[in-house]
């Protein structure tokens, strides 16, 4: 019998949110009597740990289901950092990066601390002597570091997820990691262009790969028991994703004030966790609408909620392709998104949903407009679940593990004294 194909993915954390939600089922399509799967979490930890395949090897020699947003998972990622701080050595130059990057932020006024730390955490995270066929960097930052510099590797491959000179990487951040991958996937086109145009120099090596989704398995979860509880009689305005900058959760607080102030029966659910949770708590309270804009927090089936909402609304300051969106035009929700980057790839405005301005009175006038017109909402919706969305087969894998370079026919490995 042929011996199977190494294939090793790295992840920053195994959270839950999109990226990492697509590569559990990324990994639940591959045929493992043909690949041997093994996965390292540079912080070691994740409640969507739990959700792992069977079949899937964990290199870390310990890893939590702890979120990385409660006060004990910050605690654990406070020490993993100071840990990877003093391994392997280098302190010096990783004491030298931060400030450097930590300068650069500064200048630009927008303190992004988990890239600061990135590059700390690659450098001292665990290494490993076996050689892979294929190593996948599922995410930038940090897992895109560590790939490119410690793992061997007879191919390597990156994914982007986001718009990737808004999400506030660098070149000095990345030191040329990318020319170590082979192949580089965007999640979307307009990921690829937005990465293309940063790094013009790697053109060739990108291509789109879609993150794969299990609409079957979203629809069956969707009917289970769950969702809303409160009893609210009125319109369910519904929005999930992490409690970040990116989300874009302080333009939607105040957009829910336009609402209530025009006299609106309608609330404003969110699902999701982050670090910005008090900071929008403090908004939410001084604007006198803690009964109308509701954090749920992290659940861990969210389906019930989509189809109990009335409009599904994704009003974010830049995307890369979103999967709460695809999830809720899966389930056949009136959408309404912001008009960004990674947004505009995933409806027609006017046809399957409602493009509309990152401001609080554009969003809150687009969801009035379906606010007024059931028919409107429910036609939006049926547009929605039929837009078709792409899945790619396993053949990636064997084109990456099969495939030449014209330009560059030597192994990849990491490279444990260069940096």
């Amino acid at each position: 019998m042929e011996e199977r194909k190494k294939i090793l993915f790295v992840i920053n954390t195994l959270g839950r949110a999109g990226a990492e939600k697509a590569l559990l089922e990324l990994l639940r399509q591959i045929d493992s009597d043909e690949y041997e799967m093994f996965l390292y979490v540079l912080m070691g930890q994740g409640e969507m740990i739990r959700g792992l395949p069977s079949c899937v090897r964990v290199l870390n020699k310990s890893i939590s289901d702890l979120s990385v947003f409660t006060n004990e998972g910050r605690r654990k990622m406070a020490r993993t950092v100071l840990h990877a701080f003093w391994s392997h050595g280098r302190w010096c130059r990783k004491l030298g990066f931060i400030f450097l990057n930590l300068t650069d932020m500064a200048r630009k006024k927008r303190f992004q601390f988990s890239k600061l730390f990135w590059r700390t955490i690659s450098d001292g995270a665990e290494r490993f002597e076996t050689e892979f066929d294929l190593a996948v960097a599922w995410l930038e930052g940090g897992s895109a570091y560590y790939v490119a510099d410690y793992v061997k590797a007879k191919r390597k491959a990156a994914f982007v997820h986001i718009d990737y000179e808004n999400a506030g990487y660098t070149k000095e951040m990345d030191r040329a990691c990318w020319g170590q991958y082979h192949r580089i996937f965007a999640i979307s086109g307009e990921v690829k262009e937005h990465f293309q145009a940063f790094y013009p120099e790697y053109a060739k090596k990108v291509s789109v790969f879609h993150n794969y989704m299990n609409q079957e398995a979203i629809r069956l979860l969707a009917k289970e028991p769950g969702g809303f509880s409160d009893n609210f009689d009125g319109i369910r305005l519904l929005t999930v994703g992490r409690l970040t900058y990116q989300k874009g959760y302080d333009i939607a607080i105040e957009a829910m004030r336009i609402l209530k102030t025009s006299g609106k029966k309608v609330r404003w659910y969110v699902l999701g966790e982050g670090e910005l949770r008090r900071q929008l708590e403090k908004k939410i309270a001084c604007l006198g609408l803690q009964d109308d804009f509701v954090l749920l927090g992290a659940v861990l089936n969210p389906y019930p909620f989509y189809v109990q909402a009335d409009i599904y609304v994704h009003a974010t300051r830049f995307e890369g392709k979103s999967i709460a969106v695809q999830e809720a035009q899966t389930l056949g929700c009136a959408i309404v998104v912001s008009d960004c980057n990674g947004n505009r790839e995933l409806l027609t405005d006017g046809e399957d949903g409602i493009i509309c301005a990152l401001t609080p009175v554009a969003v809150a006038d687009s969801i009035a407009v379906l606010l007024e017109d059931e028919g409107k909402r429910k036609w939006l919706g049926h547009m929605a679940e039929k837009r078709r969305i792409p899945q790619e087969q396993n053949l990636l894998l064997k084109e990456l593990l099969e495939e030449r370079d014209d330009e560059q026919t030597e192994r990849i490995t990491g490279d444990h004294t260069g940096l």
